[in-house]
C-alpha cells in the first residue's frame, strides 16, 4: 500500500514547512508541498498541513494574506469535502482568518513573543486529534508566537487542547487549540513538529501527525 499523501502548504514567509513534513514523513505518511499560487492541491492528496512561519511578513493581520491566496480555495473545497486540514501557529491564523475555523488570533496578553515547553490539557478526546487520549490528560508541546491569544466564542468550536496550569498567552478559556463542530479542520498555536523527538524532549507531537493519517 501507498503512503498517505499529505500536502505541506507554502507561502512567502513560510519557516516550518521542513520540520511538518518530517513530522509527516516520521509518522509514514508521504509529505508533498504545495505553493500559495496552486490552484489544486497535489494529486491524491489525502489531507494537509498548514505549517507555521509569518506568511507574507504578517502584513495587515497574521494570516490574512494567505487566506485570500489561490491554493486556500482548493483547501476550503477539501475541507467541505470531509478532508483532514491542521493548521500550526501561522497555520492556525490562516485558518482562522478564511473561515475554515472560528475567531481571531490576537497578541498576547503581555505584548511580548513568547517561546517555551508547554502542557497541553485534552478538552475534548471524541475528534480524531488526539490519538484516544482521554479528557485531562496531558501532552507536552512547545510554541513559539507573539499573536496566539485566541478571542471567540468556544460554543462555535470544539476546543480540543488548553493550557495546562497558567494561561501564557491571555486566550479565551485557555484555548491552545481547536477544531470546527465536524472535527476534520483543526488550528493550533502550539507545535508539533517540533515534539517528534525524544532528544527535543517530547514525542506528544506525532499524536496530531498520526490523526492525518488514519
Amino acid at each position: 500500500m501507498s503512503a498517505t499523501r499529505v500536502a505541506v502548504l507554502r507561502f512567502p514567509g513560510t519557516l516550518d514547512h521542513e520540520s511538518a513534513a518530517r513530522a509527516v514523513e516520521g509518522t509514514g505518511g508521504e509529505p508533498v508541498y504545495a505553493h500559495h499560487e496552486d490552484a489544486a492541491l497535489p494529486a491524491g492528496t489525502r489531507a494537509v498541513v498548514i505549517p507555521g512561519g509569518f506568511s507574507y511578513g504578517d502584513h495587515l493581520r497574521p494570516g490574512a494574506l494567505a487566506s485570500r491566496t489561490p491554493i486556500m480555495g482548493a483547501v476550503r473545497a477539501h475541507a467541505a469535502d470531509g478532508g483532514k486540514v491542521l493548521g500550526i501557529c501561522n497555520g492556525f491564523q490562516i485558518l482562522c482568518e478564511s473561515g475554515l475555523l472560528p475567531g481571531v488570533l490576537r497578541p498576547n496578553a503581555s505584548l511580548s513573543f513568547i517561546c517555551r515547553q508547554a502542557d497541553l490539557q485534552v478538552a475534548d478526546s471524541g475528534t480524531p486529534w488526539t490519538g484516544g487520549r482521554n479528557e485531562g490528560e496531558v501532552l507536552s508541546i512547545p510554541f513559539k508566537h507573539h499573536d496566539g491569544a485566541w478571542f471567540g466564542d468556544p460554543g462555535e468550536a470544539r476546543v480540543v487542547l488548553r493550557y495546562a496550569g497558567e494561561n501564557p498567552n491571555g486566550s479565551i478559556d485557555k484555548v491552545a487549540g481547536i477544531s470546527n463542530l465536524g472535527g476534520n479542520v483543526m488550528g493550533l498555536m502550539p507545535h508539533p513538529e517540533e515534539a517528534q523527538e525524544p532528544l527535543l524532549g517530547s514525542v506528544d507531537g506525532r499524536v496530531l501527525f498520526a490523526a492525518l493519517l488514519s
